[in-house]
């Protein structure tokens, strides 16, 4: 899916960052609790050998995507399929305009089952705004008309070859801390969080009903204390504050352990309404190794 803050950029550089001896793990379970759009995850359970994956999300509409490509993937790419067929005959931008924003309807009454509320979703991102996930305080997706004029809708070659891949992976719909309960000894996280904002104006956390404000991002790291102390691997990615203000060491006090690393990447900003604020900045990797 097209996702704003997707980390398939920063994937050198986290596979740089991994522990030596991942590779050699016995029953190595992977487990990546802000599963996203999942360009971390389907990477590594391709390249690594693994015993078994967690994936878990507290947006419900993602992981009833994600379950939907698990169980029944020929039934979602079938509604896929008519959605596609249906936008592709629309000749006039105002007609696809207006199709769109019915669809968002009908995805936001949540009437429909679950293979149809998945393939909504999937026909909202790739015809939204920027693909970005948004709601309001009603949890009611709320993006915008992205104008384009022929997004590929149905893959069906990529949902059946990720329903093959999500056949060895728990998918779970909730708070994070859960997937401790399911990880095995031999576990490597992967945290890709609501990154903390770096100015007023850069804000995404509106994924979900709530925020994931600084006090989450402080409680996120007691439970990364909570793996160290019972020999987990885990790394995490975050935005930098420094890339505003040099003085703000947030993320470097918050993680000040003798166990953790803390490194600093590039990274591009591909969001912004102003082009010439896109561009590289500083994107920081935690790691208790």
């Amino acid at each position: 899916m097209k996702w704003a803050g997707g980390k398939t950029q920063l994937i050198p550089a986290i596979e740089s960052y991994l522990p030596e001896n991942i590779k050699t793990l016995q029953d190595l379970n992977y487990v990546e609790p802000f599963i996203g759009s999942g360009a971390v995850f389907f990477w590594f359970i391709q390249n690594f050998e693994i015993k078994h994956a967690i994936i878990n999300d507290v947006n419900s509409d993602l992981i009833s995507v994600y379950r939907s490509i698990k169980t029944a993937p020929k039934e979602l790419i079938e509604n896929l399929a008519s959605i596609q067929n249906e936008y592709y005959a629309l000749r006039s931008e105002e007609d696809k305009k207006t199709y769109f924003l019915n669809q968002r309807t009908l995805f936001n009454s949540k009437s429909e089952t679950e293979i149809v509320g998945a393939a909504l979703f999937i026909f909202l991102n790739r015809t939204c705004f920027n693909g970005l996930y948004r709601v309001n305080k009603k949890n009611e997706f709320n993006v915008p008309f992205g104008k384009y004029v022929k997004p590929k809708i149905c893959d069906a070659e990529n949902i059946l070859a990720i329903s093959e891949l999500l056949q060895k992976v728990t998918i779970f719909n909730g708070d994070y801390e859960n997937t401790l309960n399911f990880a095995g000894e031999n576990a490597f996280f992967y945290f890709d969080p609501p990154y903390k904002p770096i100015s007023q104006t850069a804000s995404f956390n509106a994924y979900a009903t709530g925020s994931f404000d600084d006090t989450e991002q402080r409680r996120l790291a007691v439970f990364t204390e909570k793996l160290t102390s019972q020999n987990k691997y885990w790394l995490l990615s975050n935005s930098d504050p420094k890339n505003i203000n040099p003085d703000d060491d947030f993320f470097d006090q918050l993680y000040d352990k003798p166990s953790n690393t803390i490194v600093r990447v590039k990274a591009k900003r591909m969001i912004n309404s102003n082009a010439a604020k896109r561009g590289e900045i500083n994107e920081v990797l935690i790691m208790n190794y």
